[in-house]
């Protein structure tokens, strides 16, 4: 019996074509080495993370592709960690493995994307590296020394190394990415149907979307840089001069120059002086000023001191999520550094004034 002609010759040339181009592509997959597979999945989520916290992607890639040897390591594999992150006050899950010491304490990680997101809080709310952030994000090489120069690796070659990969592999690319750029990407991905690639395109949409968000606050707050990342740590922290009539109550009292933080006004004290003294001066009660400083009535007043004129606010300042200490700190310097209230930061880090501070420690600010 002869068989039915079901498909016409356009049909099955198309067919035959797509059959070819699917070839093709498996073909280019598997001769893929896995720097360039580790790249092709993770540079989305290395640039929602710039758009975030203000790390270029191409450091953020480099970073992982040599700590993690490109997601093959088994720190990677096992602990979700790709920038070998160790614990110091880590609350999570953990993992043990041996590196300078032997069975030393790695944090762990539900996924691999919650390791990028820490990687960039590891760089932007450390002291030591908060300069790098006044860097053009294209100044892969400045990043890359000033990395080194800031303590994150003993190795003197490492700044080296992650120029090389950067140029190896063209990752400044990335760095000129847009948030549409990765939305695009994601809407043409195909990562696979199983429960492991659903939970991995959540974890990535939702930090693109943590993303734009962080970006639509900066641009509201006039605290993002032309190309739509937020504004260096540094910027954001300083102090800032108050201008004469911007305080009315105190405009009686503009021969001295005033500041604010977190708009909230303040003055450095000076030699000789008290917060009696500055009460008077601007016109405030004793009791006043003590509160809005949280001290007692001895509390000794130090040249240098920040002391507030009014009450701190319960939160910090936009972008100012958090603080990682460098140790030696009490809850209360930090209190007078971001102008927020004792109480308001016992209460988000769930401890009290007399909590001894260790290195690495993470403050909550808002």
């Amino acid at each position: 019996m002869e068989m039915k002609k079901f498909f016409s010759g356009h049909t099955v040339a198309f067919i035959v074509a797509a059959a070819v181009s699917m070839q093709a592509a498996s073909t280019a997959i598997a001769d893929s080495t896995p720097q360039e597979e580790y790249i092709e999945k993770w540079y989305r989520v290395a640039v929602s993370e710039m758009y975030r916290s203000g790390v270029p992607a191409s450091i953020t890639l480099a970073q992982g592709l040599l700590e993690s040897g490109s997601g093959q390591s088994e720190l990677a594999v096992y602990a979700n960690n790709h920038f070998g992150i160790k614990c110091h006050d880590w609350k999570g899950q953990k993992a043990y493995f041996d590196d300078d010491r032997k069975g030393e304490c790695f944090r762990k990680y539900p996924h691999a994307e919650a390791s990028f997101q820490d990687h960039s809080d590891f760089l932007r709310y450390r002291d030591r590296y908060k300069s790098l952030f006044d860097l053009d994000r294209s100044d892969y090489r400045g990043w890359a020394y000033g990395l080194k120069k800031a303590g994150y690796a003993t190795d003197p070659a490492y700044p080296r190394k992650l120029v090389e990969i950067i140029e190896r592999y063209g990752l400044d690319r990335y760095d000129s990415y847009s948030l549409s750029d990765i939305d695009t990407a994601y809407n043409v991905r195909d990562t696979g149907s199983d429960k492991a690639a659903r939970a991995a395109r959540r974890a990535e949409r939702k930090l693109a979307k943590e993303a734009r968000r962080a970006a639509r606050q900066a641009r509201k707050a006039g605290l993002s840089t032309p190309s739509g990342l937020p504004e260096s740590p540094v910027l954001i922290e300083a102090p800032v001069p108050v201008e004469k009539g911007e305080y009315e109550e105190f405009s009686f009292s503009m021969s001295r120059q005033m500041y604010s933080q977190n708009n909230v006004p303040f003055v450095y004290s000076v030699e000789g002086e008290t917060y009696s003294s500055i009460a008077r001066t601007y016109n405030l009660f004793i009791g006043e000023i003590l509160r809005f400083n949280d001290v007692e009535s001895d509390a000794e007043l130090k040249p240098g001191t920040v002391v507030y004129l009014q009450a701190k606010k319960g939160r910090a300042a936009r972008l100012v999520d958090k603080y990682v200490a460098e140790g030696g700190e009490t809850l209360w310097e930090i209190s007078q550094r971001f102008a927020v209230k004792l109480s308001a930061l016992e209460k988000m880090n769930g401890v009290d004034a007399s909590y001894l501070i260790r290195p690495e420690d993470t403050i909550v600010l808002r």
